[in-house]
């Protein structure tokens, strides 16, 4: 399975897609980042879109991985890809990010467009609706996308493809913590803290209870959204 998470617009969430939601998921899959102007979190390869030559030779040799490709870098990689004819079908699906503000939208529709452009199918371009206020439909948040779609269906819509907003995203920023296995760690952090002597003791431990609260509650909606996204080989 070889998965590339685009889109045009940066803040859209691409990497919390390819790290959290596509990579645990994907079994025996590597991480290539590329990214020109914002750091990696130390995860996985780095490689700039103008290496398109370098990456395409080794998608050649690798059975699954997740490319995320960092917004400062679509524009060249896009046309890297125009250049080297059916290279798209290296990938098994581009996954697109998006959010509700308006300006994330209108950049989304620009990527779904340029990726059609390119000769990807619809049935192997498929959104993912992140930051999904709790309270607010999909359809809701996501009009403009959605109605633009349902005028040039282009893309794969499944409004099940959904995550909303959560703070664990960024307790974990900067590690490699699996959030699955976050969510089972046994550690009786109560015991603990009712153990500890001092109050900084307390509250770390406290800290480290509550991530995992939140890594328990969120990986279900990952593997729900992931379900939802039907990805085949």
């Amino acid at each position: 399975m070889k998965i590339a998470v685009i889109n045009f617009s940066g803040n859209v969430g691409k990497s919390t897609v390819a790290r959290h939601l596509l990579l645990p998921r994907i079994p025996g899959a590597e991480l290539i980042a590329i990214e020109s102007l914002n750091a990696d979190e130390g995860q996985g390869q780095a490689l700039r879109g103008r290496q398109f030559g370098e990456l395409q030779e080794y998608l050649q040799t690798v059975s699954s991985v997740v490319v995320d490709i960092g917004a400062s870098n679509v524009e060249e990689l896009m046309g890297q890809m125009q250049r080297y004819r059916g290279s798209h079908e290296d990938f098994n699906a581009f996954v697109v990010p998006t959010v509700p503000a308006l300006k994330q939208q209108q950049d989304t529709i620009a990527t779904l467009i340029e990726l059609s452009r390119l000769g990807v199918a619809t049935s192997r371009l498929k959104l993912v609706f992140n930051m999904v206020e709790a309270g607010v439909t999909v359809a809701q948040a996501f009009d403009p996308l959605l109605a633009f779609l349902k005028q040039q269906p282009i893309a794969r819509v499944n409004l099940n493809c959904k995550l909303g907003t959560n703070e664990i995203y960024g307790r974990i920023k900067g590690t490699k913590i699996d959030l699955a296995t976050l969510a089972t760690d046994p550690t009786d952090y109560k015991a603990l803290i009712a153990q500890a002597k001092g109050t900084n003791e307390k509250l770390a431990l406290a800290q480290k209870l509550a991530t995992r609260r939140l890594a328990f509650g969120v990986v279900p909606e990952l593997d729900a959204c992931f379900s939802a996204l039907e990805l085949k080989p």
